[in-house]
């Protein structure tokens, strides 16, 4: 049901800064989201229909140097649409995981890897207290708001302690921290509606212990 949802109320369309992937896209966010509320009550925000930039800058970055996933265990934390997932599938790594806490989101994560003919396993869970391991740690737009930094920041440390080139995807979100590796800048086209500008100037970010 959620997956005919998601590919209902969505257009299948290419990224923007990233072509070579392909999305199910909402059209209009607040028609989306009484669509959500209508089919099941009150719900999140609808974040993974949308490539927001963090997450389009971190799919530019891995598509362009594949090597940084390739034949390397990922995981794409609070996934939203999957982007970042799906990209890094496309760039060799194997398995994928794309996580999230929002079961709309994993639906839109699973209809986009099929849609990309990728394979990318899906975990619904509060994960920010474990420690499960992984080559790679993926995570775009995470520092909106000062309780999930708060959350975020301690366990992509604690992966990158354990080993994990951790990246990040920010378009200098109010809580970005500092102590962060600069690896590359981008200027990613975005949804005006959401962004109130047409253009954001987006930082791909390496995570240290």
């Amino acid at each position: 049901m959620l997956l005919e949802f998601v590919r209902a109320h969505t257009v299948l369309a290419p990224v923007p800064f990233v072509p070579e992937v392909s999305l199910y896209q909402a059209e209009d966010l607040i028609t989306l989201w009484e669509a959500a509320e209508s089919a099941a009550g009150a719900q999140p925000a609808p974040f993974w229909a949308f490539a927001w930039a963090g997450g389009q800058a971190l799919a530019r970055h891995i598509l362009d140097d594949r090597d940084l996933v390739a034949g390397r265990s990922v995981l794409d934390l609070a996934t939203g649409s999957g982007l970042v997932a799906v990209a890094a599938a496309h760039a060799g790594a194997q398995p994928v995981t794309a996580n999230d806490i929002d079961p709309l989101s994993l639906a839109a994560a699973q209809a986009n890897a099929e849609a990309n003919g990728v394979r990318v396993r899906t975990v619904e869970a509060d994960i920010l207290d474990s420690d499960e391991r992984f080559g790679v740690v993926l995570a775009g737009d995470v520092f909106y708001s000062r309780e999930m930094a708060g959350r975020v920041l301690p366990f992509l440390r604690r992966a990158a302690g354990r080993g994990s080139l951790v990246l990040v995807g920010d378009p200098g979100r109010a809580y970005l921290p500092e102590g962060l590796i600069r690896r590359a800048v981008y200027d990613v086209p975005v949804v005006e509606d959401l962004e109130s500008m047409p253009i954001r100037r987006t930082t791909v970010w390496q995570v240290t212990a």
